[in-house]
């Protein structure tokens, strides 16, 4: 039950349903309000309209610019945060939608010292160009390994299709994502099976002399 109700709210915030029922909603105005949100383990209490994207909140507010403006409608995914580990389009959902749901941003994944694992994927398979693109990536990938730690290569693809990259990284990104989910095999293991393989074919080639 709870996959399926993480799986319709993925939809609802990945299309704006949530933010264009909001609209329709005649006790949604301009009027401020103090709401209270959870935002990377922290507590912030926001004054602002109920009806406030939660982007803006995050940007100007909370001085957390992970998430970026990209097409304000919700579809370009350059604004994707997770909300109760969903990956969620920020820029079209209200604020008042997001009281009492645990918010994470890029900056609540990892630092720079310590990035997480999908962060460090990214990075080491320099999946990025300009980069305004990366949070949604980053993000996405999250959420899909959270919900299923081992994916397969079609899953990855199927869960990144609706995130863009206008300087077209999608390769390089979908090996980082394939890296995060253990699909890939690292350098360093590369490196010691060549070692090993040479090791064994000295050994062989002693034997036979």
């Amino acid at each position: 039950m709870v996959a399926v109700r993480n799986a319709r709210l993925a939809r609802l915030y990945a299309n704006g349903t949530v933010w264009m029922f909001a609209k329709r909603n005649r006790n949604y105005g301009m009027t401020q309000s103090t709401i209270r949100l959870a935002v990377n383990g922290r507590i912030h209490d926001v004054d602002a309209a109920p009806d406030t994207a939660l982007l803006y909140v995050l940007r100007n507010d909370l001085e957390l610019n992970g998430p970026k403006y990209g097409c304000g409608l919700g579809e370009c995914g350059s604004c994707t945060v997770l909300i109760d580990g969903v990956a969620a389009r920020s820029c079209v959902i209200p604020i008042q939608g997001c009281a009492g749901r645990d918010i994470v941003t890029l900056e609540g994944l990892g630092s720079r010292a310590h990035p997480d694992p999908v962060q460090d994927a990214f990075i080491k398979e320099q999946a990025a160009q300009c980069g305004y693109c990366l949070n949604g990536m980053i993000m996405t990938t999250k959420a899909l390994l959270m919900r299923n730690p081992h994916p397969t290569e079609a899953e990855i693809l199927q869960a990144l299709r609706y995130n863009l990259c206008r300087c077209g990284a999608h390769v390089e990104i979908a090996r980082a994502a394939m890296r995060a989910a253990g699909l890939l095999v690292k350098p360093q293991d590369l490196e010691a099976q060549g070692l090993e393989a040479q090791n064994l074919g000295g050994q062989n080639l002693g034997a036979q002399g």
